[in-house]
């Protein structure tokens, strides 16, 4: 059985070849570009993809303050949260939250659509969301993406 031609290859995270990705989201739909985002997080994109490893790109999006909410969702959604105090439960739409901290929504879209275990969490930090058109990441020669 030494002599097929063909082998399953499974990733580990020495194998694995990480990259720098930039993705403007200026006038992007919210759901729509953290569904794309989450997947090239998760390595699904690569033919290499391993569930267990982390074996996608580092993504930075840039211009998080102009993002799309389609229908009602500026006013109708309700982010929630609890201080872990006594009624201690805080409610929050976007609109708010974009005001104060506008990457957290963007934030908020891709982890909810990242897997809820150790991986995903890990696979969490290789996220970076700024407001404004710049980043400090211009040293690792990310490249530009379009959806």
């Amino acid at each position: 059985m030494d002599t097929l031609s063909y082998k399953t290859i499974s990733a580990n995270k020495n194998t694995v070849n990480k990259e720098w990705v930039v993705v403007d989201a200026k006038g992007a739909v919210l759901g729509r570009l953290a569904s794309e985002v989450a997947k090239i997080i998760r390595g699904k994109h690569k033919a290499s993809y391993t569930p267990h490893v982390d074996c996608g790109d580092n993504v930075i999006i840039i211009n998080a303050d102009k993002v799309k909410l389609t229908g009602k969702k500026l006013t109708d959604k309700v982010y929630v949260r609890h201080t872990g105090y006594p009624g201690g439960q805080r409610f929050q739409t976007p609109r708010e939250l974009l005001e104060k901290h506008p990457e957290r929504v963007i934030e908020k879209a891709v982890r909810g659509m990242l897997p809820k275990s150790r991986l995903g969490r890990r696979l969490f930090t290789n996220l970076f969301v700024y407001a404004a058109a710049e980043h400090p990441h211009s040293a690792q020669q990310p490249k530009e993406i379009q959806f």
